[in-house]
């Protein structure tokens, strides 16, 4: 059975892919010819809207799990919390530039240092502790929660506006309604 260590394991493997593509280029000062660049920021807008409704949903619930349930939680989810407030920078700077624009490509690089630094610690700090602190039924009601959580977030980064679990469910659906709608009108996250 899927559970929510599986659902956030497999959002990781995807970001790992976006990133590895986007490291393998070709960038503007490697050469890329439009096509190219188009392609480049399709891939950055995807990555974009993934993270952020990941982000978001891992805000709603898992890091409070992590405050409440684990040892030393409160210090695990603020680490985190810093490192995902990092990230959601960088991920404004690469949603506000085309491929072309140099900013575009060092929000890229700082993104990628960042997004594996916090995977690592994810995965290898918080998730064991998490689970063991966890029942079976806690694990699957996290599960829906997260998976529900994830449909509904926001696609773009938003920093500094939702940074609670309780401004996240609450402003979250609204942000998120913005959100799909300017992406609906401008073919973002499409072909």
């Amino acid at each position: 059975m899927t559970d929510v260590f599986d659902v956030l394991s497999s959002d990781h493997d995807a970001v790992r892919q976006m990133l590895a593509e986007l490291e393998a280029g070709p960038a503007a000062a490697d050469g890329a010819d439009d096509d190219q660049l188009r392609s480049r920021k399709k891939l950055a807008d995807r990555l974009v809207m993934e993270e952020s409704r990941h982000e978001a949903a891992e805000q709603m619930y898992v890091w409070p799990a992590v405050r409440d349930r684990v040892d030393d939680g409160g210090r695990l989810a603020d680490h985190a919390l810093g490192q995902e407030r990092d990230g959601e920078r960088a991920l404004s700077q690469i949603d506000g530039h085309n491929a072309a624009d140099p900013e575009f490509e060092q929000a890229i690089s700082e993104f990628i240092t960042a997004a594996r630094q916090h995977m690592q610690f994810e995965e290898t700090e918080v998730w064991p502790l998490l689970r063991a602190a966890l029942t079976e039924k806690e694990i699957g009601l996290m599960t829906d929660q997260y998976q529900t959580a994830k449909q509904a977030a926001p696609t773009r980064p938003h920093p500094g506006k939702l940074e609670s679990p309780e401004k996240l469910r609450t402003g979250g659906p609204m942000v998120a309604a913005m959100d799909r709608a300017r992406d609906a009108l401008t073919r973002r996250g499409k072909g």
